[in-house]
């Protein structure tokens, strides 16, 4: 994600700590950490090095390991990919923390993350992603949402300018996300689930019961959202899916698996044509 001016409401978001952010931040450095570790890159890792601490490809999250639609939001692609993404999360996220409350906060990150995963991987089924991004573009649209409808607390005052902070910062962004090897899916993928998650959660002076049973909804209404949008991406990129799966099987000269995806039909010597084309 690029470097860009971020929205903050000047003495109203200090607050002594920000133990969800913090602890985010502190989660993405610590994989990081662990993949230099374990030998790879710290500044460019391959897409194979990233698929294998957990990286989103078409080939194995729409084959069973759905968890990489939450594990590729920790994995990120060098140095310079963390810094950018961790400087925007402190700014963003310190904001969200005190404005909506940690439930809240914790709850529309991790909906907006795991909805631009399933964006990235269904508009490029065949290509590694990751990175917290996604996530990072899930929390402007909350903030949007949030400030927008007047949500925020009545104790602190919101620097009118935020608003079109908040429209800066993602404009910009989104513009540096059409670069080549950037995924502006799951960046608008992000920004569309925060907006309508920022519109439904809970204003910050709502009482304790409503606050309760409002995130319980929205949290229900998410998860459907969230298994419905996966498995109709798994459908409607099936057949890349097996393309993608079967050069896995070519590159390893596994070519009697590639056969196999689609014995029925007399497509499995297309998709070794296909894999073979793709320079396997």
């Amino acid at each position: 994600m690029a470097r860009a001016g971020v929205p903050t409401s000047g003495r109203a978001l200090v607050t002594p700590s920000f133990p969800i952010t913090t602890g985010i931040i502190g989660l993405n450095v610590l994989v990081f950490v662990i993949m230099v570790l374990r030998g790879v890159s710290p500044l460019l890792p391959s897409p194979e090095q990233a698929i294998a601490f957990g990286a989103n490809v078409g080939s194995l999250t729409f084959n069973g390991q759905w968890w990489r639609l939450l594990s590729s939001m920790f994995v990120h692609f060098g140095i310079v990919h963390i810094g950018l993404n961790m400087w925007c999360l402190w700014n963003l996220g310190r904001a969200a923390e005190q404005l909506m409350g940690r439930a809240s906060y914790l709850l529309a990150y991790f909906v907006s993350g795991i909805f631009s995963s399933i964006a990235s991987v269904y508009w490029h089924p065949m290509g590694a992603s990751a990175g917290a991004s996604g996530a990072i573009f899930g929390m402007a649209g909350v903030l949007v949402s949030y400030v927008y409808l007047k949500k925020t607390p009545s104790h602190l005052t919101i620097n009118k300018k935020m608003l079109g902070s908040l429209g800066t910062f993602i404009a910009y962004n989104l513009a540096f996300g059409a670069l080549p090897g950037i995924s502006n899916a799951a960046h608008i993928g992000g920004l569309v689930m925060g907006l309508a998650v920022g519109a439904a959660l809970p204003a910050a002076g709502a009482s304790e019961p409503e606050r309760r049973t409002r995130l319980s909804l929205v949290a229900i209404f998410s998860a459907i959202v969230l298994v419905g949008s996966a498995i109709a991406a798994k459908a409607l990129t099936r057949g890349v899916s097996e393309l993608s799966s079967a050069a896995n099987m070519l590159a390893q000269k596994r070519t009697d698996g590639a056969l196999a995806h689609n014995p029925d039909d007399g497509r499995g010597q297309a998709v070794i044509d296909y894999a073979a084309r793709q320079g396997h």
